[in-house]
C-alpha cells in the first residue's frame, strides 16, 4: 500500500479527563511564534510592542471561540451527542475561518479601544498569522483531524494509531496529506505577501492580500477534503472562502483606487 505511515499517538499524557496532544502543544507554540513576531513587525509599523503583548490574551480567546464554534456548528450532530466534546480543543478541532474572525473581532475592539489604527495592526500581523498557521497544521498532520479523502498517492498518509482523530473508515486507508497542502500554500502565501509589502503605501491592503491568498487556496484545497456538504456542493471552509474573497477583493480595490488617486500629481493650473 502506497503512502507515509503515520502511527504516533496524538495524546502525549492524559490527566483525569484531560487530555494533552500534540494538536495542543502546536498551537501553543504558533501562538508564542505569532505574539514575538507580531510584536517585533508592530514596532516597525510604529506600534508599540507592548501593545501586541496586550491584545495577545484577547485575539487568543476571541480567536479559539470563534475557531470551536465554527468546527462545532459544522459538525453539529457529532457534538449533540458527545458535548464534552465541545471543550476538547487540545485535540483538535479548531476552524481557522472561525479563528479568523474571532480573532479578528476581539483586535478590532482592542485596536478601538488603545486608539491603534486597525488597518496597520493587521498588516503588521500578517506575516505572524502565516506562521501561527504554518505551525498549527504540524500538529494537525499528528493528530489527524484535517484529513483528506482517499488517495493512492506515494505521498499519502496512512493513519493506524486508534487515537488518531480521523475518522474509523479511513484508518489504514490512504488519505490526501491535506494539512501539508496547507502548509505549503501558507508558505507560498507569506513570501508573496511579503514580497509585495514593498509596493503598498496604504495600510489595509497586505491584510486583504492575505485574506484573498488563503481563500483562494483554502476553496481549492478543500475539494480533497472530506467534510459536510453546505450548498451548491460546498463545504462550509468553501463557501466562507468564496464570500472572504469577495468582500476582500472589492475593499483592496477601493483601496488601492485611493492610494493611487493620494499620490497622483496635480494638474497645473
Amino acid at each position: 500500500m502506497n503512502g507515509i505511515v503515520i502511527n504516533i499517538n496524538p495524546i502525549i499524557a492524559q490527566i483525569g479527563s484531560f487530555e494533552l496532544g500534540w494538536h495542543g502543544v502546536a498551537i501553543a507554540v504558533a501562538v508564542v511564534a505569532a505574539v514575538i513576531i507580531g510584536a517585533w513587525r508592530a514596532k516597525k509599523k510604529g506600534i508599540s510592542p507592548d501593545e501586541i503583548y496586550y491584545m495577545a490574551p484577547w485575539v487568543l480567546l476571541g480567536g479559539i471561540v470563534g475557531a470551536r464554534l465554527f468546527h462545532v456548528v459544522d459538525d453539529f450532530s457529532y457534538y449533540v451527542a458527545n458535548p464534552l466534546q465541545i471543550i476538547q480543543i487540545q485535540l483538535g478541532g479548531l476552524a481557522i475561518w472561525g479563528g479568523l474572525f474571532g480573532g479578528a473581532a476581539a483586535g478590532a475592539i482592542f485596536a478601538r479601544a488603545r486608539h491603534i489604527s486597525l488597518p496597520r495592526l493587521v498588516d503588521a500581523l500578517v506575516p505572524a498569522l502565516l506562521v501561527a498557521q504554518i505551525i498549527g497544521r504540524f500538529g494537525c498532520a499528528i493528530n489527524g483531524d484535517a484529513y483528506g479523502g482517499v488517495a493512492h498517492l506515494p505521498w499519502a498518509f496512512i493513519y493506524t494509531n486508534p487515537n488518531a482523530s480521523i475518522p474509523a473508515n479511513l484508518l489504514g486507508v490512504p488519505t490526501h496529506p491535506y494539512p501539508v497542502y496547507e502548509i505549503i500554500w501558507n508558505a507560498i502565501s507569506l513570501a508573496v505577501v511579503l514580497r509585495l509589502e514593498r509596493y503598498f503605501k496604504r495600510d489595509g491592503l497586505l491584510f486583504l492580500s492575505y485574506l484573498s491568498l488563503y481563500s483562494v487556496g483554502r476553496f481549492v484545497l478543500t475539494f480533497v477534503r472530506q467534510e459536510k456538504v453546505w450548498l451548491w456542493g460546498l463545504q462550509e471552509a468553501q463557501i466562507i472562502s468564496v464570500a472572504v474573497l469577495a468582500v476582500s477583493l472589492a475593499l483592496f480595490s477601493y483601496l488601492w483606487k485611493r492610494s493611487r488617486n493620494k499620490v497622483a500629481p496635480q494638474p497645473v493650473a
